[in-house]
């Protein structure tokens, strides 16, 4: 259940900021109504990591106005942040956040290379198992792709997007 397009891969990339936990109001392309907002988080790969990162996009979303997609997007991070901390042993998470006026993209990074999100079998009694059904069930688009992180260390980002016109 991993979709990844080119398309979105090279959105994510163009401007990049290399600042961390702050704005980016500049267009690397020239000047564009709506620049990009880029926020950066690192945290330590720990039980705590999925609280301090759903309440930092949920309050990010709340102040920049785009409070419409606070809860799912903080369900979506708790989901993916909790997989990292429980099936991974990544020391750290990253946590980016990109704000356009009409849309989102949340990005998760890790360095557990080996570690790919997969859909395990299951029932209705489980109470685990349902991370993917939900990114696939609310995300206007989602993914997983292998990069270098902005360390050039190896990474691997699952990202999803909110807003904007459904890819499906």
């Amino acid at each position: 259940m991993r979709r990844a397009t080119s398309r979105s891969a090279s959105k994510a990339n163009r401007g990049a900021c290399r600042a961390s936990c702050s704005p980016s109001n500049g267009a690397p392309h020239g000047p564009h109504p709506h620049p990009p907002q880029i926020y950066r988080l690192r945290t330590p790969n720990s039980p705590t990591s999925p609280k301090i990162c759903r309440d930092l996009v949920a309050l990010l979303l709340q102040v920049t106005g785009h409070h419409q997609h606070a809860d799912t997007a903080r369900l979506l991070v708790s989901e993916i942040v909790t997989n990292v901390n429980l099936h991974t042993d990544s020391l750290a998470v990253r946590l980016e956040v990109v704000l356009r006026h009409d849309r989102l993209r949340v990005s998760v990074y890790d360095d557990a290379l080996d570690a790919d999100p997969r859909q395990k079998p299951g029932d209705a009694y489980d109470e685990n198992g349902r991370g993917l059904l939900l990114l696939t069930g609310l995300a206007r688009d989602w993914g997983v792709q292998r990069s270098a992180s902005a360390h050039g260390t190896p990474a691997k980002q699952i990202w999803f997007e909110l807003g904007g016109a459904p890819c499906r």
